[in-house]
């Protein structure tokens, strides 16, 4: 062995030129027929970055907006040719920060009542629709003006089976249940008229669901079951609970959205990007500076590491009176919410102190 290792190290001044010289050649080799790829990857390199700076600090201007913020309005409908099918079942105001993309999101309760109306604010955009087309729009940004004295903007809605698509697409949703809850009471789908034959609690038309508590994985039809759950047993049956339950989903949403995996893949980008457009409309035709705007507060998010920030409308517990509360069923002739104040200023100054002092 030692004999070995002497005539190794006796030509091993001649072997170091010549080993050095084959990795010099395979590099060169290596370069050659990598040549046609190098362009790109040396422009992508380098022109890349420049984009993208020169999107994130693109101005924005361009974007209406209040207070240097821009507000919009997200309104959820099952869709389709179902009963109720304009009804709002989902509203939830977004306020962003031009400059920074600070994001604070406000799940308006669905059951709130409003004078103005003479029903409660889930049915704004319904019955702006049946006075003409693109009237829902109008009157639900009004009536949400009413209640919290911020302007809105822009409006967007998406119908359920959109939102089933794009999360299924998005490979499911990751969600933590606070507390475990039954649900036998939620509707299925073209049953709103069924008689059951006979049955006068009519319970063909619904199913029985159940969440466990803690970390569960959804997909788009359970998220959405998840979501729209208003009888639950206990708290979870709780109009504020559901709103909790539509920021924690907006939340998972925004996760995968802006993870590596959504963000490098060009496919699924346009994958929902085709939903998006088969199932949402828009308020407004963004002109290419607002869209341009708008990828620039999605990229100043990113890179600031921002967390959208909630705020709620409860009615609070015997020790903490909250904002809204409920009146006696015959004074409205349904279960509503109305200001525990008898107006809106206190809830429209306290979402105005949220908005502006980041937490």
């Amino acid at each position: 062995m030692g004999k070995i290792k002497r005539y190794i190290f006796r030509y091993l001044i001649y072997l170091k030129p010549l080993l050095l010289g084959l990795v010099v050649v395979l590099f060169l080799i290596i370069l050659y027929f990598l040549k046609p790829f190098l362009g790109k990857i040396i422009n992508n390199t380098i022109k890349g970055p420049k984009i993208a700076w020169a999107l994130i600090t693109a101005d924005t201007s361009s974007l209406d907006s209040f207070n240097n913020r821009t507000n919009l309005l997200i309104l959820g409908i099952s869709g389709g040719d179902n009963l109720g099918s304009d009804l709002t079942d989902t509203m939830i105001f977004a306020s962003i920060d031009k400059d920074t993309a600070d994001t604070v999101m406000l799940s308006i309760p669905r059951d709130i009542w409003l004078d103005s109306l003479q029903a409660k604010i889930n049915t704004a955009y319904y019955y702006g629709e049946e006075k003409k087309d693109g009237g829902g729009f109008v009157l639900a940004k009004d009536a949400v003006y009413e209640v919290l004295d911020q302007p809105i903007h822009y409006a967007i809605l998406i119908d359920f089976e959109g939102f089933i698509k794009m999360v299924d697409l998005l490979g499911g949703l990751d969600i933590k249940v606070d507390q475990s809850f039954d649900d036998f009471k939620y509707p299925i789908p073209g049953k709103e008229n069924d008689e059951c034959d006979g049955d006068l609690e009519y319970l063909c038309r619904y199913q029985h669901l159940h969440f466990e508590s803690g970390w569960q994985h959804m997909d788009g039809l359970t998220a959405l079951k998840y979501v729209r759950s208003r009888n639950a047993q206990g708290e979870e049956g709780t109009d504020f609970a559901r709103s909790q339950r539509q920021q924690k989903a907006i939340l998972a949403l925004k996760n995968k959205i802006f993870s590596l995996s959504f963000l490098l893949n060009p496919k699924k980008i346009m994958e929902v990007r085709k939903t998006l457009g088969d199932h949402v409309k828009l308020d407004t035709h963004f002109t290419e500076e607002q869209i341009t705007a708008f990828l620039s507060l999605f990229l100043r998010f990113v890179k600031n590491d921002n967390q959208i920030r909630t705020i709620a409308l409860d009615y609070g517990d015997e020790d903490n009176l909250g904002f809204l509360y409920s009146p006696p069923d015959d004074l409205y002739g349904q279960w509503v919410l109305i200001p525990r104040s008898g107006d809106w200023k206190e809830i429209q100054k306290y979402v105005a102190e949220k908005i502006i002092n980041v937490y």
